[in-house]
């Protein structure tokens, strides 16, 4: 992180365990981040803090150097099982919880504790057995920590220290049940530590942490500012047809190494990594429905510099920490303000710098007014050049395919092998029977029915064949006011 975004405070002027200084210095840090300056005193001196600050500003290392402290300069608990663990880091994704574990296992390589990490998706019973083993501290996701504490595989009775990361994003998900779940199992809120970290102490956040803490110092950091100036911004404001066009343009334009994509929902990110991938970039899709083993490849290699753009929806918005992320470009205007935020902290972290480059289509250039007042400045405008609307190869299967496809009357029994024309959907309305029939020749008048009362048979001769079958269609199974099939005395 440059000077400019440090404090003066360095981790050596701090009173830590030697073990943990020497994980600091492993992972390159001397100086304090804002947030660490403001939260590690309150930590290092046992009282529970709420912090609030944007992803990218250094408190994941704040709450594990706290975290590594405690646990080294107390005994274990008297009475701990070996399936006790003695701290907690509740994260709202995988992605987060599988950073934090890796931040842990560079911070804490030198204490001797246990760490582990347990997620939905993938490696259920290793995952398990880590934990009967005996783990000092767990980081996880609610769902996968709730589900081994009830089957008695660790204890929480004896925990020293919890921390909640991303608390605004518990409520969001929908996991504050299960996060009351775990505290409320946990020991009292005065027989333990706690920690809380929020992109925004909003009341609901406030309210959980005085409900499960014991009077927490409120620390706050300025948390839109922090990120927005050091990311150069930008919005276009394209058409909709132009949206692809002028991404790959402006890929081309920026030589993109490492670039993340964001969108909205999963089948616009399937879409375009068809496209960008057609177009000869190295692009990949992650959302909540790519199994976790994919999703965690697929950050691997973006890290790794492997994969050169990477296509997100909002579960990948908060915690990750991918070094020399050049460019983010919101495909698609998130429709939270809020997650503008976290969507452009994806670069310039670490006090680099950035660019984040959004399009205001039609679909959601709604959300920039809501946008702009969260982050308090406007988005400076640009214009489409003339050059930066590339002319893009289409991915295959990009158009409805020409092969058979099911009749649009076949649901209503009717069926048929004439493939479907357009607007034919009702039997009647608009028929394209008519371009079989020479022009010359007029359409032949409805002959007179002589058929007896209650007998059964074809349509007369004029009736369209489409309407003929569906009548047939009626007949066989029994008409739709329950007369006999085939039978039955015309009315009048």
């Amino acid at each position: 992180m440059t000077d400019q975004h440090l404090s003066d405070l360095r981790f050596s002027d701090l009173d830590l365990a030697s073990p943990v200084m020497q994980g600091i210095r492993d992972a390159g840090f001397d100086r304090c981040t804002p947030i660490q300056a403001e939260t590690l005193p309150i930590a290092l001196a046992g009282r529970d803090v709420a912090g609030q600050a944007q992803t990218g500003t250094g408190k994941t290392a704040a709450f594990l150097v706290a975290i590594f402290n405690r646990l080294l300069s107390r005994a274990s608990p008297p009475g701990r099982g070996a399936t006790a663990i003695r701290a907690i880091v509740i994260a709202p994704t995988r992605e987060l919880a599988v950073q934090i574990h890796s931040d842990a296992l560079v911070l804490g390589k030198h204490t001797g504790l246990r760490i582990a990490v347990v997620f939905g998706g993938v490696d259920y019973d290793k995952q398990r057995k880590q934990l009967a083993d005996g783990v000092d501290l767990l980081i996880g996701t609610p769902g996968r920590i709730i589900d081994y504490f009830k089957q008695h595989v660790y204890e929480l009775r004896h925990t020293e220290v919890a921390v909640l990361d991303e608390a605004d994003r518990m409520f969001d998900l929908g996991f504050i049940a299960d996060i009351r779940f775990i505290l409320r199992r946990l020991p009292k809120p005065d027989a333990r530590q706690s920690m809380l970290f929020s992109a925004t102490l909003s009341h609901r956040v406030l309210e959980l942490a005085h409900e499960h803490m014991n009077d927490p110092e409120l620390v706050r950091i300025e948390p839109d500012k922090v990120t927005a100036d050091r990311v150069r911004q930008t919005i276009y404001f394209p058409a909709m047809e132009e949206k692809i066009p002028l991404l790959v343009g402006l890929l081309r334009e920026t030589d993109a190494r490492r670039t993340m994509v964001f969108v909205n929902m999963k089948r616009t990110a399937e879409r375009l990594e068809a496209a960008l991938i057609a177009n000869g970039f190295s692009a990949q899709a992650i959302s909540g429905d790519v199994p976790q083993k994919k999703r965690l490849a697929f950050l691997r290699d973006f890290h790794n510099g492997d994969l050169a753009v990477l296509i997100a929806t909002d579960v990948a918005s908060r915690g990750l920490h991918v070094p020399d992320v050049s460019h983010v470009f919101n495909y698609d205007l998130p429709q939270d303000a809020a997650d503008y935020v976290h969507r452009i902290g994806r670069t310039a972290r670490a006090g680099a710098e950035g660019d984040a480059i959004s399009f205001g289509c039609e679909e959601y250039a709604v959300s920039l007014p809501d946008i702009e007042a969260y982050i308090g400045r406007k988005i400076p405008v640009a214009a489409i050049a003339p050059g930066q609307l590339a002319e893009v190869t289409l991915p295959p299967h990009s158009h409805r395919p020409r092969g058979p496809r099911r009749p649009p009357d076949s649901r209503r029994g009717g069926g048929g092998g004439r493939r479907p024309r357009p607007m034919d959907r009702r039997g009647g309305g608009r028929s394209d029977d008519h371009h079989a029939r020479p022009a010359s020749r007029p359409a032949d008048p409805p002959a007179p029915d002589t058929r007896p009362a209650g007998a059964a048979g074809d349509s007369a001769p004029g009736t369209p064949r489409r309407r003929r079958r569906r009548r047939g269609g009626r007949g066989r199974g029994g008409g739709s006011d329950g007369a006999p099939a085939g039978g039955g005395t015309p009315a009048g």
